[in-house]
């Protein structure tokens, strides 16, 4: 692997930070299954374990909200 085939640190001026390159084979747009939040089952859905308060429970919200 040459040194061309990896990842360099680059200054930004007038910045302290500095950035990377773009991996190799990468590309900076999103993924479509990474857009979608609801792709994973919820935790409760997936166990089937429900109690006779899980239903407030999720309803519930503190004072301040």
């Amino acid at each position: 692997m040459s040194s061309n085939d990896r990842q360099r640190v680059e200054r930004v001026p007038g910045s302290r930070r500095a950035r990377l390159t773009p991996a190799p084979g990468t590309t900076a747009e999103p993924v479509p299954a990474d857009e979608t939040a609801d792709a994973a089952p919820s935790a409760d859905a997936a166990s089937g374990d429900s109690g006779p308060n899980d239903e407030r429970l999720r309803r519930d919200v503190p004072p301040h909200y």
